[in-house]
């Protein structure tokens, strides 16, 4: 039977790591993430976990850390927002190179400059490619739910890949919600031991980490790393399964509200997708078809579902909480548009960015998105694709 209880994302998370119990957790204190290595130090200290926590000098020490135990053989995590993520950057990509199945709390937050500690998708979206699996999640339930599924998914034998779940800072993170927590057995059970085939302090297999990897290697070993994320997909499909039997409750790689018979739909990830919701059972009042497909599987992308999910549509908007600053709309809007035409799906689409450094999004400007997808699919006319919502204009 499930434990119900009133926390926050950041509380959420730290009850996740510390039902994990893992054997290192490497952290350092960064807005709005904080609290999560925060929580957990108490678990600690108390003697709930048997954690080694390792109070580091930086971010960039954090993920050095989680590297160095994950290669000895034990099971890693840490939690990072914004500049902290950015510090990590060069051990980011190490960690995936070398498949260190670590696994990340990440508090979306700005990243500077200016320096601004409110929320957006522009730390995530800055490692998109740096061969992390990322998971995305609306509320504090499904940041819990989705550090439950990450060591199943990053530990698996066809992927072992690092694995950060996202929830969004002070929206999400700060805020108390109820939530169902799973008992503490039966996490231990669905998670089970980490045993790892290849690992430093095996002195069976003497073997090296990190070594030079030139021209002869490299390219095989990028290979063999984008191979993997591409099996990330059907072992998310198999612990999602697993983990409804468990809990009943339901994830995929995305979720599709009133999407089956919608004309109109926004596409988006996190925390907005419940602003969104309400805003489609408003229309939905009124006689519009809107719908929403909400992403929670960002990498690897479900390119080919998503094509399908939105191809009856007469008019898609994708939502972006990050600017690409290419003058070509943002990276959810590309991965979207770049699957439909692939899968030869011709719907118009069009991208907003929005919500930049915490700028408040309100169910009015969502509602003008819908009436702007209801004009463009009365006269097939996108117009301009690249466009914003919420930002104060030049006069």
């Amino acid at each position: 039977m499930s434990i119900r209880e009133r926390l926050s994302g950041n509380e959420a998370a730290a009850i996740a790591m510390k039902q994990i119990n893992p054997d290192v957790v490497a952290a350092f204190p960064i807005t709005p993430s904080t609290e999560i290595p925060q929580y957990f130090s108490t678990f600690v200290s108390n003697g709930s976990v048997d954690t080694e926590f390792v109070a580091v000098e930086s971010e960039h020490s954090a993920m050095s850390a989680c590297i160095g135990a994950e290669a000895a053989g034990s099971r890693a995590m840490t939690a990072t927002s914004a500049n902290g993520l950015s510090l990590m950057w060069e051990m980011i990509y190490i960690a995936s190179s070398l498949r260190l199945p670590i696994v990340m709390s990440l508090v979306n937050r700005a990243v500077s400059g200016p320096l601004n500690i409110h929320n957006d998708h522009s730390d995530a979206m800055g490692v998109r490619d740096s061969g992390w699996i990322m998971l995305f999640s609306e509320n504090n339930q499904e940041a819990y739910d989705n550090l439950l599924m990450a060591h199943r998914i990053a530990e698996h034998k066809d992927v072992l890949l690092p694995l950060m779940v996202c929830q969004d800072g002070f929206i999400t993170s700060h805020s108390i919600e109820n939530i169902e927590l799973v008992e503490d057995e039966k996490v231990k059970e669905f998670i089970g031991t980490y045993k790892p085939e290849h690992y430093l302090l095996n002195r069976k297999e003497p073997m090296a980490v990190g070594p030079l990897d030139v021209q002869t290697y490299l390219f095989e070993h990028k290979y063999q790393q984008a191979n993997a994320m591409r099996n990330a997909k059907k072992v998310i499909e198999e612990v999602s399964r697993d983990f409804e039997k468990m809990t009943g409750r339901k994830y995929s790689f995305f979720e599709e509200y009133k999407l089956s018979d919608a004309e109109v739909a926004i596409v988006c990830m996190n925390s907005t997708a419940g602003t969104a919701k309400f805003v489609v059972d408003s229309l939905r009042e009124k006689g519009v078809k809107a719908g929403l497909l909400k992403v929670r599987m960002f990498r690897p992308f479900p390119a080919e579902e998503i094509a399908n999910a939105l191809s009856h549509l007469k008019a898609v908007a994708v939502l972006d909480k990050a600017d690409s600053l290419n003058a070509a709309g943002g990276a959810l809007f590309e991965d979207v548009t770049s699957s439909m035409y692939v899968n030869k799906e011709q719907v118009p689409v069009v991208n907003y960015v929005y919500g930049i450094g915490g700028r408040d999004t309100t169910s009015y400007e969502i509602e003008g998105v819908y009436n702007d997808l209801m004009e463009i699919a009365k006269t097939g006319e996108v117009g301009n694709p690249y466009r914003y919502f919420g930002v104060r204009r030049e006069k």
